[in-house]
């Protein structure tokens, strides 16, 4: 069996070790249009604050490994442009060659990704204007970092901009984040939560600028001023983070059919509608067990294990994906924010008919040294007491929540269950009541 696989980060080689694990008569080709497999995108931020020291260590196994330990055909600099579905060949071009390639395939597998949203204002092309993405992203960031730059502006308030905005602190820069949103992570978190945010940015000298939109960029071959909707900002480096956008273009030529987010639509099984076709990762739907329908919500959580699914089935092994909650956590100086389930915006959307419940609690008996405040948003069914969402923001139990909560919602719990868990308890860790049950009590 011919086994091709676009994409040899999280989702492609998570499915290519399936495969070679389940099957030994596999004959794996991977395609890859970068210089790098594997590495955790995740940890980009952190090598440019300093934190990681080399980006070699954020690489999970080399193309080397793949092609010499485990037999793979893993190759670079190979884009895939063109699907054959009726000849079943996959066809594109050799980026430093310019060569052209046609591979035939029993089994395809699209993990292809995302790329940065890079909005069409003028003077993206500057010198020192960025996005993060890549390790070629992070490593041109980092020694972009050595010219004479200290003022950093954001374009966007999620995930990635909040991470950079805390380390570029780190390395002494004064940063500004630019949000057309009224406030940070208003897709994301309820108004309480976005709040802690704001106070978090403020003490560390962050400056966060809402309800403009920048119209572009100037300088004479470098950037040097941010223009918005309504004001001027000088700025040495422009780092733009409005989201990505699944990279399914020649996927959608090929009548594979997509998500309105621009995502290939996959059944549990991790197959398109194209016959011998599966997709993972941040390229595919993921099913959202809340809202009961296809979502995108590209983590590299959910790319692991669709990657893993789509390998296991193309190997022979049945296995299905159980779907997602929306769960997310995010480090942003001293403070975590966590979150699991359903917003008040997300439920409002649905016509879920929700009650929303805000409790102020403890990491830990409030008795015992070090106990920080945990501010705790929970969400339920009006009509079927079901937990629909937590919302968490603190400096220390985030995580412990946010996962019990998750766990919960998993399994379509009742705001009486989660009362009813047996959770762990001892001073330093919990108090009697666990903050989650104490919210609940609430009710």
């Amino acid at each position: 069996m011919k086994v091709v696989i676009i994409g040899g980060d999280a989702a492609g080689m998570s499915g290519a070790m399936q495969i070679i694990r389940n099957n030994k008569e596999a004959e794996i080709t991977v395609l890859e249009k970068g210089e790098y497999y594997s590495y955790a995108q995740c940890g980009l931020p952190y090598y440019i604050g300093g934190l990681i020291e080399d980006t070699d260590k954020l690489i999970a196994r080399s193309r080397e490994t793949f092609r010499e330990k485990y037999g793979i055909d893993a190759r670079t600099l190979h884009e895939a442009q063109e699907i054959n579905v009726e000849k079943q060949l996959v066809a594109g071009k050799k980026l430093d060659t310019g060569d052209r390639f046609e591979i035939p395939y029993d089994k395809l597998l699209i993990a292809t990704g995302a790329s940065p949203v890079v909005p069409p204002f003028k003077g993206r092309e500057l010198e020192g204007v960025h996005v993060l993405k890549t390790i070629p992203d992070a490593e041109a960031i980092a020694k972009d970092m050595e010219e004479d730059v200290l003022n950093v502006t954001i374009i966007g308030g999620g995930y990635i901009g909040l991470e950079a905005a805390e380390n570029f602190v780190a390395r002494g820069k004064k940063v500004r984040v630019i949000d057309r949103g009224e406030r940070i992570g208003r897709n994301i978190y309820d108004e309480e939560i976005s709040e802690k945010i704001h106070e978090e940015a403020e003490k560390n000298n962050v400056e966060l600028i809402f309800g403009e939109s920048v119209e572009e960029l100037s300088g004479s071959k470098r950037v040097e001023t941010v223009r918005t909707s309504n004001q001027e900002f000088r700025a040495d480096m422009v780092v733009i983070a409005t989201g990505v956008k699944p990279n399914t273009a020649f996927a959608e030529k090929a009548g594979i059919n997509l998500h309105p987010s621009g995502a290939i639509i996959v059944n549990p099984y991790m197959e398109t509608n194209v016959k011998n076709i599966y997709a993972a990762g941040d390229c595919a739907t993921q099913y959202h067990r809340i809202k009961e329908k296809d979502d995108y919500l590209p983590l590299g959580t959910h790319a692991n294990k669709q990657g893993r699914i789509a390998g296991s089935n193309i190997a022979g092994i049945t296995k299905t994906f159980k779907g997602v909650t929306g769960t997310s956590i995010i480090k942003f100086f001293d403070l975590s924010v966590g979150k699991t389930g359903l917003s008040e915006r997300e439920a409002e959307n649905l016509g879920i008919p929700y009650e929303p419940l805000s409790f102020n609690g403890r990491s830990h008996a409030g008795y015992y040294p070090e106990s920080e405040p945990l501010i705790i948003k929970l969400l339920r069914h009006k009509e079927t007491d079901m937990l629909l969402g937590v919302q968490v923001a603190g400096k220390k139990g985030v995580d412990k929540r946010t996962d019990v909560a998750a766990t919960a919602i998993y399994h379509r719990m009742t705001i009486a269950d989660l009362e009813n868990l047996d959770l762990s308890y001892a001073p330093p860790f919990n108090g009697v009541w666990d903050p989650l049950q104490q919210a609940a009590r609430r009710y």
